[in-house]
């Protein structure tokens, strides 16, 4: 049982507070992903599990043990870097063998162990090269696959894909998530690409400023946003986000346009761009830019005097100048509290 729960974990630097009391808990074999922009937290986080900071206040506790005042190499824990750190001066097969040979297996175990993990990441055929010989992706499998050997309750990743090329990613995502699946071990991942994040997690963890926003499955962190700054974040393009009026009985006048909505004091508007189509009675959008990208366009307007963008499809002539009214799809309008910037539910 490899559960890890994170218990009002806080971290400073000197004046500087990294975490703010960050309470989660990642489920047996899951995969949790930590997302966000450089600065947020999210590998201070990791490297506190991991053992390679100690918090400031908080519990670590891994399956049913408290781990936060253990040294690395008794949490059971593996670890893959942004920078592959592998041995260039090493085989495949040494590399791959070196933490069990730390551990001081029997030979017979080292070699099943190696071989078997080889197998899993598709680079039995490499195992008797120098990883210096190695391109970026093979030693990336190399580091994953070293990993893998030491059969831990939990394997940390940080940034592991960010040094390849995108069509190598692309490769190694789905790569990595079936062998994740595979060999049924509780993952974290830490990325501030929300593709991978979106695509490799079973949920995600989406940090700023030292908080967790957000923890939730990707389709409900897309479509639900809980706070502004999620909606903001997470898609390309983001959120477009307008102000509203009302009168406090649900009814809310946006850009020219009414729309039904919480009856509440104050809310913004929010719509995702994909969720927008032409319409008679839409909001008059004043086209800035045309983009098109294959079987949509992606079309940069002003809505009332704010930056409004939509991705349409790309049988519609549109260029610059001109004016097109764009209606949401009414059950993707998202509201947001003004001066919390929290969802309105």
């Amino acid at each position: 049982m490899a559960e890890i729960a994170i218990k009002g974990v806080a971290k400073q630097f000197g004046d500087f507070t990294a975490l703010h009391s960050v309470d989660l808990t990642i489920a047996d074999q899951e995969f949790m992903v930590l997302l966000g922009a450089s600065g947020c937290g999210k590998t201070t986080l990791l490297r506190i599990i991991a053992g390679l900071e100690t918090p400031s206040q908080g519990e670590v506790w891994i399956g049913d043990r408290r781990v936060d005042h253990l040294p690395p190499r008794e949490r059971g824990i593996a670890m893959v870097f942004q920078n592959y750190a592998v041995f260039p001066h090493l085989t495949v097969f040494e590399n791959i063998a070196f933490g069990l040979r730390m551990a001081k297996l029997p030979q017979a175990e080292v070699t099943r162990r190696v071989t078997r993990t080889a197998e899993l990441m598709h680079i039995e055929q490499l195992l008797k090269r120098y990883s210096g010989e190695l391109s970026g992706g093979q030693r990336q499998r190399v580091a994953v696959a070293r990993a893998l050997a030491m059969e831990p309750d939990v394997i940390l990743m940080d940034e592991p894909l960010s040094n390849l090329d995108a069509l190598l990613r692309l490769e190694m995502r789905a790569e990595l998530k079936g062998v994740l699946a595979e060999s049924k071990t509780t993952t974290i991942y830490v990325t501030h690409d929300q593709v991978e994040a979106m695509s490799l997690a079973d949920r995600i963890s989406v940090m700023n400023g030292g908080y967790i926003v957000q923890a939730d499955r990707p389709t409900q962190v897309y479509r639900n946003p809980a706070a502004r700054f999620v909606g903001s974040f997470i898609g390309n393009p983001p959120m477009n986000f307008l102000p509203a009026k009302g009168a406090g009985d649900g009814r809310w006048h946006v850009a020219g346009q009414v729309f039904d909505g919480p009856k509440v004091a104050a809310a913004e508007f929010a719509i995702r761009p994909e969720d927008l189509h032409p319409s008679e009675h839409g909001l008059d959008a004043e086209v800035r830019v045309v983009e098109p990208l294959g079987p949509h366009t992606l079309v940069t307007a002003e809505v009332a005097g704010q930056p409004f963008r939509a991705v349409l499809e790309s049988d519609r002539a549109i260029s610059p100048g001109d004016v097109i009214p764009l209606a949401p799809i009414p059950d993707r309008i998202r509201w947001f509290d003004p001066d919390t910037h929290k969802a309105i539910q």
